[in-house]
């Protein structure tokens, strides 16, 4: 009896071509016997981002603090310049000029001798200019009190004068 499918032979070839053909549908390896297994692609390793050290929170800025005016100091009042009173000569209350004569605390005085003769001027209990010769000047003296100063001349007495000192 003759088979549809013809010869025993030509039916083992159909059977085993669609058999490949099922078995190479299914996932089977289309690769020659024998070969080696694909290496698998590499996958590159990450390389590790450094973790960032904390940043310190600023140090808020400590607000300034205001620093007060200083006090201005009242500058110093100026010693006015030395006064010069010139010895005129013996004319009694008018030997000295200027007669009276107005001076602040602190301030000096000097007695210049227009005269040709010597003279002094001196007061009582306080100072002496000692000799002063014809166109001479005697050394400042510093008037340290407010009051009122009454000098005469140590050679001649009736030549007189006033000192008015103020604060």
């Amino acid at each position: 009896m003759r088979s549809r499918f013809g010869s025993p032979a030509v039916r083992v070839l159909a059977f085993s071509g669609l058999a490949a053909l099922l078995i190479g549908s299914c996932g089977g390896s289309s690769s020659p016997v024998g070969s080696s297994t694909p290496s698998p692609t590499p996958v590159p390793t990450p390389t590790p981002t450094p973790t960032p050290t904390p940043t310190p929170p600023p140090t808020p800025t400590p607000e300034a603090t205001p620093t007060p005016a200083p006090t201005p100091t009242p500058a110093p009042t100026p010693t006015p310049a030395p006064l010069t009173i010139a010895i005129t000569g013996i004319n009694g209350g008018m030997s000295f000029n200027p007669s009276p004569a107005a001076v602040k605390v602190g301030q000096q005085v000097r007695w210049h001798n227009a005269d040709n003769i010597a003279h002094t001027a001196t007061q009582s209990g306080g100072f002496n200019t000692g000799v002063i010769a014809p166109n001479g000047t005697s050394a400042p003296i510093t008037m340290n009190a407010a009051g009122t100063i009454s000098y005469f001349c140590g050679i001649h007495p009736s030549m007189v004068g006033t000192l008015t000192v103020t604060p």
